[in-house]
């Protein structure tokens, strides 16, 4: 049960940040003493059914709205899709190289420059309102 909770807690916070939900599960995992390179690596795969519950959530909510500009599918702006799902497939496997290449505490030390720029936009976004 925890876990399950857990699971729609990171889940349902990814979506509404916008971001993977690495940023969350990572921490989450170590925190339960899976080794780091174990849960970046099942973090990586569970990105994709967060991803895709996130897109159709955009997608229905969106598909209310009239007047939407050409382009989108619901909230979803299909170009930037295409841009992110190139350059995934295209960096991934050099992430993954890299994540069992490096120290596990180089690893931990840009992972956590990675949580500290994406906390501080979070931040920003919502002081400015942009």
């Amino acid at each position: 049960m925890g876990i399950a909770a857990s699971g729609a807690a990171i889940g349902s916070a990814s979506s509404l940040v916008g971001a993977g939900g690495g940023f969350i599960t990572v921490p989450f995992m170590v925190w339960c003493n899976v080794p780091l390179r174990n849960a970046v690596a099942t973090s990586a795969a569970l990105g994709f059914p967060i991803a895709l519950f996130a897109c159709v959530g955009y997608v229905v909510n969106g598909a209310r709205l009239e007047q939407m500009p050409p382009g989108f599918l619901g909230y979803i702006y299909l170009p930037a899709v295409a841009c992110v799902a190139v350059m995934s497939v295209l960096f991934a496997p050099i992430g993954a190289k890299l994540a069992h290449t490096l120290p596990v505490k180089r690893v931990k030390r840009v992972f956590a420059v990675m949580l500290t720029l994406i906390a501080t936009s979070m931040v920003y976004k919502a002081l400015t309102g942009f």
